[in-house]
């Protein structure tokens, strides 16, 4: 079998598909039905996913949540999840619960700096460049005025240029850095757009400049593109409350709570081994706001885990302290993201989370986002260092043990009054619907 083939991107929708079920399955009636079950019946709403990436063939479903009761610089939010995984909406919700009666969580943005480079190589003398630069600078910012002038209207644009000198990484290799305010956008687009000005004037202004010789005249420009590591986008979310106050029913003890918290917070502070999962259960949170409201979570993701590495080592994006009796929970993360352009006003489930969220500004979603992140933190870690993470979460992961074995109704419920007071694991669960089933 010969899976290659020239023209995909030419044939229709319906080509596509016969060709992938020819070619990959053994039985391609099935696999056509098991594609089109999940179109859109609305043919107009099916166009518009088609048109969102190319070669489609299908919708991919992911299912969308709501953890309500979040208390957020003293409004409360309901907050809409799209994750596959089972039990991040449910230990969301409850530390929103449990935060929600104990003052709430408060957010701040600290600053909405982003970031885009021109990278080229000068074969020359860099102190003529840095003259040359200088004496262009305003130019080059000028040349971007047809682009940037509507964002300037919103209060946007371009806030610094600056030369940079890579040489001593990499032979004859300069920067372009260019820092950008974007307002209500995430702002990729414009960013690149006005990068791409910016090299193409740097360009055309070097062959114009007379005390470059003929072979400096030849600035090469590599690529310009923004960066996803924004360092300078910053978010802070935290909760605080009396260290008594965190008693509840699993929290007998809550000065040992508090203690043990603090410790494993501070594990993950100093061992990249275990900073890695947890900052991917902060992830769980961000990630699903992220994808609920149509930004981009692979940006966000590489940005995020670069800067958890800024000291030198990977390392927790949350910290944890207990001061004077006050016990204290924190992270401080990059977000940069959008309420307007992109999947923001073409998705309707996006336009719909916009709407649950009450029509956030970009940094009041960049609040809610570090939020829940801050919050399914803290349920990993109330699980971690009180019962233990598989207690919870086997009890929400039943349910996909029992539907990969299209359990009756009547096993569903002897099945689930069995694991009520018995540990819960996929072997054990599978042993007993054979049990039950003999």
């Amino acid at each position: 079998m010969n899976n290659s083939i020239s023209g995909f991107s030419k044939l229709s929708k319906e080509e596509k598909i016969n060709w992938i079920a020819n070619e990959y399955f053994a039985n391609p009636s099935e696999a056509i039905a098991t594609i089109k079950q999940y179109w859109n019946s609305d043919a107009k709403l099916q166009q518009l996913h088609d048109e969102f990436i190319e070669n489609t063939i299908s919708n991919f479903y992911l299912p969308m949540g709501i953890a309500p009761n979040f208390l957020i610089n003293d409004k409360y939010y309901s907050v809409p999840m799209v994750i596959e995984e089972s039990s991040v909406v449910a230990a969301a919700a409850k530390s929103a619960k449990f935060w929600s009666t104990r003052g709430g969580f408060k957010a701040t943005v600290l600053n909405t700096e982003k970031i885009g480079q021109v990278h080229f190589l000068f074969k020359g003398d860099s102190s003529k460049l840095e003259i040359f630069f200088n004496t262009i600078k305003d130019n080059l910012i000028a040349s971007t005025e047809s682009i940037t002038k509507n964002m300037q209207k919103r209060g946007g644009g371009i806030t610094s240029l600056e030369l940079r000198n890579k040489t001593a990484e990499l032979e004859n290799y300069f920067q372009l850095h260019a820092t950008f305010e974007t307002k209500d956008s995430m702002g990729a687009n414009f960013i690149n757009s006005c990068l791409e000005q910016l090299a193409k004037s740097l360009k055309e202004e070097a062959q114009n400049y007379s005390d470059f010789n003929e072979n400096e005249k030849e600035i090469a420009v590599v690529m310009s593109i923004l960066s996803n590591y924004v360092p300078n986008c910053i978010v802070r979310a935290e909760v605080s409350c009396k260290v008594e106050d965190l008693a509840e029913k699993k929290i007998e003890n809550p000065q040992e709570f508090a203690e043990k918290f603090v410790q494993a917070v501070r594990i993950a502070e100093i061992e990249p081994f275990r900073a890695v999962t947890h900052n991917k259960g902060i992830m769980n949170g961000v990630d699903a706001v992220v994808l609920a409201t149509g930004n981009d979570f692979r940006a966000v993701e590489a940005g995020v885990h670069a800067y958890a590495s800024r000291h030198g080592q990977y390392s927790s994006l949350s910290h944890a302290k207990i001061e004077n009796g006050i016990f204290t929970f924190w992270t401080e993360i990059p977000l940069a993201l959008g309420t307007v352009g992109g999947l923001t006003s073409l998705h309707p489930l996006v336009k719909m989370a916009f709407e649950i969220l009450g029509k956030p500004s970009a940094q009041e979603l960049m609040q809610i986002v570090a939020v829940t992140g801050l919050a399914q933190n803290f349920a990993a870690l109330r699980s971690l260092t009180t019962t233990g993470i598989q207690e919870g979460h086997m009890k929400m992961h039943i349910n996909n043990i029992l539907n990969q074995f299209q359990t009756t109704a009547e096993e569903l419920k002897i099945i689930k009054t069995h694991f009520e007071n018995n540990s819960i694991s996929h072997a054990s669960v599978v042993e007993f619907i054979e049990k039950l089933r003999k």
